[in-house]
């Protein structure tokens, strides 16, 4: 299999679950007038419906009204640590006061006015409707599913992946990708056949799904050998007094044994969390949950990215998942096929521009703008 030909057996495109839409939401609302349609067709007198309609109404509601009254048992003994001694919070914490009140409220008078003529008493109704309700609760048989946890977790922001999304591009990617092109620039006058295509002058940060990470690059893979580090950026930065802050530049070998490229690459160090929580039992971390956060983490991550103004075009994602012991090279080949998908992507944008030959550049520009591999070169090489 050439280089040429390769490409990531696994996508990102492909491993990386989009954000969930409103489609269950439209699903309801279609099953509804479905259910309502039927009653309709099935031709029921109105008012034994709307009977039944209130009393499932108002049963739903004093369902929330138990379960807030369970939960506020517990609650109140936490008065001070969690609720910084509001008795008024704690109300609002068990119980969604602004709905489920006055619903319950309109329900039950609606079922009362009803309940003309059937010949059983109120408390009766409300009795049978509470111990139902309670039995429920005692069973657990209204936990939510995976999916709404899942879903909950993502829209409010709470899973592991997003919390440590932020924290790297706070605490590190904010800081150092605004200065990646700058370090490469000192390299790349004082190394001149090294860093010869600009369009890749960016930081390569690796994630592996599987979050398994090798401290030593050339471990992970042998046609990936260290070069040398990037200027230094040094600041004072939480207590730390000129702390300092590094890129490494690789040399990326294909399999030809021909060409080496340039490359700043590292992987994205949170995911060592993930991958150390799944080893330990106390984080009660599944491997399959260590799947969904690093793909979580990726996605946040990329979204962070996307909106930050100052890391535009300084950093490239490489998501993946890795293909097994028997697959030696296959971390190089992924890193390869993204540097020549940017000199793909850079050539395609300059084809779409328009030509003005009235323009002038300068010997300097005109030496940047020519690569390596425009020039005639001997059968080996360590540049592009």
């Amino acid at each position: 299999m050439s280089q040429e030909s390769w490409r990531p057996s696994n996508a990102a495109a492909l491993l990386i679950p989009r954000a969930r839409g409103g489609r269950a939401r439209l699903a309801t609302f279609l099953l509804l007038a479905l259910c309502a349609m039927a009653l309709y067709l099935a031709g029921e007198p109105l008012l034994p419906a709307a009977r039944s309609l209130t009393f499932h109404f108002m049963a739903l509601e004093i369902r929330a009204l138990l379960k807030g009254i369970c939960y506020l048992a517990e609650e109140i003994f936490h008065l001070q640590s969690r609720h910084h001694g509001s008795f008024w919070r704690v109300l609002s914490a068990c119980f969604s006061l602004h709905w489920h009140g006055p619903m319950l409220l309109i329900c039950g008078s609606a079922y009362v006015a009803l309940l003309h003529g059937d010949g059983q008493p109120l408390g009766l109704h409300l009795g049978l409707a509470s111990l139902c309700e309670l039995l429920i609760l005692a069973l657990g048989l209204q936990k939510p599913s995976a999916v709404e946890i899942s879903e909950m977790s993502e829209r409010s922001k709470q899973n592991v992946a997003h919390g440590l999304a932020w924290s790297y591009y706070v605490g590190y990617l904010k800081i150092v990708l605004p200065r990646v092109k700058k370090a490469m620039e000192e390299f790349s006058r004082a190394n001149p056949n090294v860093l010869a295509c600009r369009e890749t002058w960016k930081l390569h940060i690796l994630v592996p799904l599987s979050c398994d990470i090798y401290d030593d690059l050339e471990k992970a893979d042998s046609n990936i050998q260290y070069l040398t580090d990037l200027s230094e950026t040094t600041l004072t930065r939480a207590g730390t007094k000129k702390r300092v802050y590094k890129h490494s530049l690789y040399m990326i070998r294909d399999e030809d044994k021909v060409k080496l490229w340039p490359c700043a690459v590292e992987y994205a160090t949170p995911l060592q969390s993930l991958y150390a929580m799944s080893q330990d039992e106390c984080a009660a971390f599944s491997r399959e949950d260590r799947l969904e956060q690093a793909k979580l983490f990726y996605r946040t991550l990329e979204e962070i990215l996307k909106d930050s103004k100052e890391c535009a075009g300084t950093y490239r994602l490489i998501a993946y998942q890795e293909l097994g012991e028997a697959e030696t090279h296959s971390l190089s080949r992924e890193i390869l096929w993204h540097l020549r998908e940017q000199r793909q992507e850079y050539a395609m944008y300059e084809e779409n521009q328009p030509h003005n030959p009235s323009v002038t550049l300068s010997s300097t520009e005109l030496n940047l703008q020519i690569s390596d591999a425009d020039l005639p070169q001997p059968l080996r090489s360590d540049g592009f």
